[in-house]
């Protein structure tokens, strides 16, 4: 079978936050700001690649950078589809560099604790360099699952100037959870000599790993709900 024919723009909000609440295992977008790159198959939307600051404030400090020369990729959300994710990663990123010049290092995490090894990136020969440290989450009163910056001593949280009530962790029991497997794609020759010395041998795939293959955490690929192709760009 040739290549499918793939499409990748801009996508609108809407059509963003379609795609993680219905197709991503979060089940949610992440916070903002975010650039939301679109993704079509034959001319039918079948999701999006998402950049943002992600967690720290401070992603590309290791690296010598300036927040705005590094970026987080923090969702592929796609409903079923053809061509192989690493490809439209590939593109995206592509994309994304020849509309954010200023950029240097994108940074992507994979999660073990939800199954994931980086099957994905590993296939588009991002560099892999370990392992982030252990953290705990946390069960509250109510048996949910918060991340560790979803509950505080306090009881309290502050977000963009918000401040809102959460559990405090002596609520909650800590449960330990792996540190993330951490890749970084370099946009400049530069920036490749500076990160390669941090590379280590890629982890081998875990149960229910993302990889180029049509993933447990997809749906069905026909959608009457999703958006159109007018509705998404």
């Amino acid at each position: 079978m040739g290549k499918v024919d793939l499409r990748i723009d801009w996508a609108t909000h809407a059509a963003a936050k379609y795609a993680c609440e219905n197709w991503h295992y979060s089940g949610c977008l992440p916070m903002p700001p975010l650039v939301k790159i679109g993704v079509w198959e034959s001319e039918k939307y079948i999701g999006c690649v998402l950049f943002g600051r992600g967690a720290s404030p401070k992603l590309g400090a290791a690296y010598g950078l300036k927040q705005t020369e590094c970026v987080e990729l923090v969702r592929i959300a796609m409903t079923n589809h053809d061509a192989p994710v690493s490809r439209i990663v590939r593109l995206a990123v592509l994309f994304l560099k020849k509309n954010s010049p200023e950029l240097r290092l994108i940074v992507s995490f994979a999660d073990p604790n939800a199954g994931h090894h980086g099957g994905v990136y590993q296939a588009g020969n991002w560099i892999y360099c370990g392992q982030s440290a252990k953290k705990f989450d946390y069960v509250g009163p109510d048996g949910k699952t918060y991340l560790s910056r979803q509950v505080s001593e306090s009881g309290v949280v502050r977000q963009f100037g918000k401040v809102t009530k959460v559990y405090k962790r002596s609520q909650c029991k800590a449960v330990p959870v792996p540190g993330k497997h951490r890749y970084l794609m370099p946009l400049d020759a530069d920036m490749r000599a500076r990160i390669m010395p941090l590379a280590k041998p890629y982890p081998k795939r875990a149960k229910q790993a993302m990889a180029d293959i049509q993933s447990e955490q997809r749906q069905g690929g026909t959608d009457p709900h999703a958006p159109n192709s007018n509705e998404a760009a």
